[in-house]
């Protein structure tokens, strides 16, 4: 029984191993062999400025408009049965399963539709255009929010909520007051994922804004831009600094939140 356990111990930490040797060694190599330039002179020129800029700001509001939807939307379908439950179910998977390249082609034929074309000529453009990138970056987190969300409340009784009601509590101050608090933790972890994968999202950015420099430049296009006109060093360097913006932004996240986010 111990030389099974033991077996077991050594099999899963190799596993571990294995994982993030992958990602250790493909870093590693990768920038062990090429040369970036020099990190802060990169960062402290005006294009690479806003692009981090952008991306942040973005990211920052695409999140809060999806958790905003998606916190409401998973609650009604992790406590509520309904005809066409399992088809709406169905449909959050659709940014997981489908290339966010065709996400963007849908956004993009949508909007240059007549009817979007008189929205964007009232209001604000979308295609080609910063509010696009805010709406790429949503469609492809908004799914990913309410999946998370869903499996949150999923695991916190239903009864919780039904003592709260015996008690006096209408169904709002429940849900505020008893099921919300039991869900922070899901809450944070959702908002720290959506929040990163909004950041390095490329490609419905990039199909529905396109990649203009000074303009729609995320970090993303920017190392896109960067390989476009081969300069290797400068692509790396950006790569790197799309994920240290990621690296903080997840740890400012977590340390607002006054503890660690348990995925």
């Amino acid at each position: 029984m111990k030389t099974r356990r033991s077996l077991f111990s050594v099999l899963i930490t190799l596993a571990l191993l294995l994982l993030t040797g992958f990602y250790v060694i493909l870093l590693g190599y990768t920038y062990w062999q090429y040369h970036p330039t020099a990190l802060w002179e990169l960062i402290a020129t005006r294009e690479i400025r806003h692009a981090i800029g952008l991306s942040v700001v973005c990211a920052t509001i695409a999140t809060g408009i999806a958790l905003f939807i998606a916190i409401p939307a998973s609650y009604v379908l992790s406590r509520k049965n309904f005809p066409g439950k399992i088809f709406l179910d169905t449909l959050l998977d659709i940014p997981v399963f489908v290339s966010p390249v065709a996400i963007g082609a849908l956004l993009l034929v949508f909007f240059t539709s007549p009817l979007s074309k008189h929205f964007q000529e009232k209001f604000f453009p979308i295609v080609f255009a910063v509010p696009g990138i805010v709406i790429a970056q949503f469609t492809v987190i908004a799914g990913l929010a309410a999946r998370m969300m869903k499996s949150t409340f999923d695991q916190i009784p239903s009864r919780y909520e039904e003592v709260a009601r015996t008690l006096g509590c209408s169904p709002v101050q429940a849900f505020r007051n008893v099921t919300l608090p039991l869900a922070k933790n899901g809450f944070l972890a959702a908002a720290v994922i959506s929040w990163a994968r909004a950041i390095g999202e490329f490609g419905a950015t990039i199909t529905l804004v396109g990649a203009a420099a000074m303009k729609t430049e995320t970090i993303p296009t920017a190392v896109y831009l960067s390989f476009a006109s081969a300069d290797i060093d400068r692509a790396l360097t950006m790569v790197a600094i799309l994920i240290l913006t990621a690296l903080s932004g997840l740890f400012i996240i977590r340390f607002i939140a006054g503890k660690e986010v348990r995925f």
